[in-house]
């Protein structure tokens, strides 16, 4: 089997604090020879899980990025029991071009797992996470936001993994976030994602959608932050106590899914959109919850995008100039009783 391209000098069986870099070797048309860097950074004192805190997966997804790299400058030796290696920019040159695709090969770093380390920049990147640094991972956090063409309500989500001592800690992991919403999502445009690799590896693994778009509210960083650190706590990789939404005089957090193909709405023509609801808000089978609006015909009334059942909108389209098949909504259902019940019925270690 071929080993990977990539090298760095972080030694991941070391204590203390490590900063380096992911050296990816590639080549351009200006040079035949170059390196791409991506900044890495360890820190591990003590017994504890290890645990692997990326964002910038999808470069225009900034939130995880700035979380992490506070992160990273804030934490001590003294403050973890175990080992955090953080990531801040996963995908670093798509993270500089403000694109959710690499603009090295055009590649869709969360559909190219496992990778391949005789492939693309994206396909090595995607093959060292895989063989090295997940399988020396206990859990994986992996921080989106719905990038520059989705907004997102602020939530942490996961898939609904089928084994149970995993998908009861992944459950209380996505908890720790203390988001008003969590979110069970199902893979409706292909496969290769990170957080199935690492599912697949059996590892308690934590995502979110923070929003999405060119600006990011103090509020949406404040949640970012404070849930990552939280969720951190929780894990008991680091040192504090663990806030629970109670303790935040909040009100406990509403499990909602979209796992059918239905709760995915697309644009069905091309022209401005218009969201008729705001993330968040509770929408009834048949509202008028969008309209695509004409510029060469302004005379024609809108096209009207209905909830086609009652639910939840979770996420609708960002930028107002759509064509046509792009997302317009993600309608989100209450997840059950009976699959919450999944989530607590036996105590499992963190």
């Amino acid at each position: 089997m071929p080993t990977s391209p990539i090298r760095t000098g972080i030694d991941f069986s070391q204590p203390g604090r490590q900063l380096g870099s992911l050296s990816v070797p590639y080549s351009y048309n200006l040079s035949g020879w170059s390196q791409l860097q991506i900044p890495m950074a360890t820190i591990g004192h003590g017994e504890g899980p290890t645990v692997l805190v990326m964002a910038g997966n999808h470069g225009d997804e900034y939130p995880g990025q700035i979380a992490i790299m506070r992160l990273l400058r804030e934490l001590h030796d003294e403050d973890i029991s175990g080992r955090v290696i953080l990531i801040p920019a996963l995908n670093m040159p798509a993270a500089k071009a403000s694109t959710r695709l690499s603009p090295v090969d055009g590649a869709n770093l969360n559909r190219s797992f496992p990778g391949d380390p005789e492939g693309t920049v994206t396909q090595i990147i995607a093959d060292y996470l895989t063989k090295v640094l997940f399988p020396m991972s206990d859990v994986v956090i992996d921080l989106h936001t719905g990038g520059r063409g989705v907004y997102f309500f602020p939530c942490a989500h996961m898939h609904l993994v089928d084994d149970p001592a995993q998908r009861q800690r992944m459950a209380q992991a996505t908890l720790a976030y203390n988001t008003d919403l969590a979110f069970l999502y199902s893979d409706i445009a292909g496969n290769g994602l990170l957080p199935v690799e690492a599912e697949n590896q059996g590892k308690t693994v934590v995502t979110t959608e923070m929003g999405g778009g060119e600006v990011t509210p103090r509020a949406v960083h404040k949640l970012s932050q404070q849930g990552l650190r939280n969720v951190l706590i929780h894990v008991g990789v680091l040192v504090g106590k663990e806030e629970t939404r109670a303790s935040l005089g909040l009100s406990p957090t509403r499990w909602v899914q979209a796992l059918d193909k239905e709760d995915y709405l697309f644009a069905p023509e091309s022209g401005l959109f218009e969201s008729l609801v705001d993330v968040g808000g509770d929408v009834t089978a048949g509202q008028p919850i969008g309209a695509i609006h004409f510029l060469e015909r302004p005379d024609r009334a809108p096209t009207i995008i209905e909830a086609p059942s009652s639910g939840i909108v979770i996420a609708h389209r960002g930028p107002t100039v759509t064509q046509q098949g792009d997302i317009a909504f993600c309608l989100a259902h209450d997840v059950p009783d009976k699959i919450i019940d999944t989530f607590t019925s036996v105590k499992v270690e963190t």
